[in-house]
């Protein structure tokens, strides 16, 4: 899924992925973090989910990076927020009331961007992307993040050969395999949603778990 693939997605308004509900995953589990109230989360290839409002509005300074410049404008004009624009470095970054999305490509972001960032909540990311790419992303991510840095995961476990993705199934195995080495990680809730997830089972999928993880940067 490069970069071309997503540009289609957004121009073409292809974009199933998106929910306009605050993800219950979480409205639940962000709490288990215990991340302090003025803290910076990173949210990673945002699109123009609703979630960086909800965080937002938990007191945090939200920061989400998006390639499509699409989804960013939607974002900001369906949320009725005036946003000012300014270019840094790769990115252009737009902010308004403590929010900001920079829009470009993940890969250039730099520790430098993200000096102060004390969270992350991935819940379209990691899960976006092929496994080539999956392993490129941890790697990045890891020269991003401090030690003590927490992260909320959201992923998939399902017969990869019955859909193509995205999102791809991400096993547990994976999960570890990526991170373990620099982070501590904790299975923390596991659920089968094939029966609320009707556009999965019309792909026939005939088992589909959703796994949240919290993930600690030693």
């Amino acid at each position: 899924m490069h970069q071309e693939f997503w540009h289609e997605r957004w121009q073409q308004n292809q974009i199933g992925f998106h929910n306009e509900d605050i993800n219950p995953h979480l409205q639940h589990y962000w709490p288990v973090l215990n991340i302090a109230p003025g803290s910076r989360v990173l949210v990673p290839l945002c699109g123009k989910s609703n979630d960086l409002l909800w965080l937002r509005a938990q007191g945090f300074e939200v920061i989400g990076i998006e390639l499509s410049p699409l989804a960013v404008q939607a974002f900001f004009t369906e949320n009725k927020l005036t946003a000012t624009s300014v270019q840094q470095g790769k990115f252009t970054v737009s902010k308004a009331d403590n929010l900001s999305i920079y829009c470009g490509d993940f890969f250039d972001l730099t520790a430098a961007d993200l000096a102060g960032i004390n969270a992350v909540y991935d819940r379209a990311s990691l899960v976006a992307l092929p496994p080539d790419m999956r392993t490129a992303y941890a790697t990045h991510m890891q020269e991003l993040l401090e030690s003590g840095t927490k992260t909320l995961l959201v992923a998939f476990d399902y017969p990869q050969h019955e859909m193509p993705g995205p999102p791809f199934s991400v096993q547990a195995p994976e999960v570890n395999a990526l991170y373990s080495a620099w982070c501590k990680v904790e299975l923390i809730h596991a659920e089968d949603i094939l029966e609320r997830e009707p556009r999965f089972r019309d792909k026939g999928v005939s088992r589909m778990e959703e796994q949240v993880y919290a993930l600690t940067v030693a």
